[in-house]
């Protein structure tokens, strides 16, 4: 089973319009009886697993951009910098349906994976300024970073955006799940506010959607106060600091699973620290009794990465029951040469893909046992 993390380009600050095209219209819901009746149309939890139509384990990698989607009679994707699903400007909020640079581009991409069988985790928003970010937003409707999350205009017309997005697609076997923001932080808030507010947004989706699964798509960020982090009290990741509760979001009944990220060397952590972050999490997950997903980690270019990502991915396998992980990040090679979007990328077809990701995903898939018996303690 091949999942991708796709990034949506979701949102530019412009002080023109963008020409407006007609759109392909989405397809009906399906109903319960019908989706009953046809199977698991739709990726669904079975206790800490994913069901795809059987409940298995998984690994993927990630794809970072629209522009790493080739499409006939589009622009080159590795030249295309372009691509925008909506304009935010002092005069409105407006959608891009033009067939060159809008929301077709995303049309083709989930077309494309429904035809060869992948499944897509969709963020709405990124905390980051690449590829549209909180921003974006605050830009338009004023105030800070941090008080995005209680803005609400801001909010307002992030509503309108999911709605655009999820019913466009929600009828889309290729949709895996919904997130509500790649790596959402708050720095210096109190975890309570994005926590009301993946509570708020998550339940929002739900009510569009009620065959999709939904995530935050956070890092994972503990608190001292939790009881799988007594050595760690005081350093970042447990410290609270980037206002995430990885404990408040699994509890939150419209969130389906939880994610987190494991980038040890830029939190200041070493990489051998990086099993006790999976299995802290996985104990996490079990006490919840909903699945875990290692959503992203990466190992810069350069390091022994086949050492280093091996020993967390045997964490994986071996120590835990996490649902699935997933590789930071695919590379793609176009005629034009390779477009990395960073110094993570992993290139299809290379001997670190071999290792990494084909022989990990097969073992992932291949992987037996009672969910139980594979979790670690402590």
């Amino acid at each position: 089973m091949y999942i991708l993390k796709k990034i949506a380009l979701f949102a530019v600050t412009l002080s023109q319009l963008v020409p407006v095209g007609c759109a392909p219209t989405p397809s009906e819901d399906i109903k319960t009886s019908e989706l009953q009746r046809r199977g698991a149309r739709y990726p669904s939890v079975d206790q800490r697993l994913f069901n795809f139509g059987k409940t298995q384990y998984f690994a993927g990698m990630l794809l970072s951009s629209l522009e790493d989607v080739p499409a006939p009679g589009l622009p080159n994707p590795s030249t295309s910098t372009d691509v925008y699903f909506q304009v935010l400007n002092s005069t409105g909020q407006y959608f891009n349906y033009n067939t060159r640079n809008g929301i077709a581009r995303l049309d083709y991409a989930i077309a494309a994976a429904e035809q060869y069988g992948i499944k897509l985790i969709l963020p709405l928003l990124n905390n980051f300024d690449d590829l549209g970010g909180i921003n974006t937003y605050t830009n338009v409707y004023g105030g800070t970073h941090q008080g995005f999350y209680t803005n609400i205009a801001a909010q307002n017309a992030y509503k309108k955006y999911i709605k655009f997005i999820v019913q466009r697609y929600k009828s889309s076997s290729a949709i895996f799940s919904w997130e509500l923001c790649n790596e959402p932080r708050c720095s210096g808030c109190d975890p309570s506010v994005i926590t009301k507010w993946a509570t708020d947004i998550s339940a929002y989706i739900k009510s569009l959607d009620k065959n999709h699964m939904v995530s935050l798509g956070d890092e994972g960020w503990l608190t001292s106060t939790s009881s799988y982090v007594p050595n760690f009290e005081n350093s970042y990741a447990y410290s609270g600091y980037e206002g995430v509760d990885f404990e408040k979001i699994l509890a939150i009944p419209t969130i389906d699973y939880g994610t987190f990220h494991l980038y040890p060397n830029y939190w200041g952590y070493n990489y051998s620290w990086g099993n006790t972050w999976i299995e802290q999490h996985n104990a996490i997950g079990k006490k919840a009794g909903k699945p875990v997903l290692l959503e992203e980690y990466a190992v810069p270019d350069g390091e022994d990465r086949l050492s280093i990502m091996g020993a967390w991915q045997d964490t994986v396998i071996n120590k835990t029951s996490v649902a699935g992980d997933m590789m930071w990040q695919l590379g793609v090679k176009f005629p034009s040469g390779a477009q990395p979007l960073d110094n993570f990328a992993v290139f299809y077809g290379s001997s670190e893909y071999q290792v990494l990701g084909n022989q990990h995903a097969k073992a992932m898939t291949a992987k037996k046992g009672t969910v139980s018996a594979l979790v670690a303690t402590g």
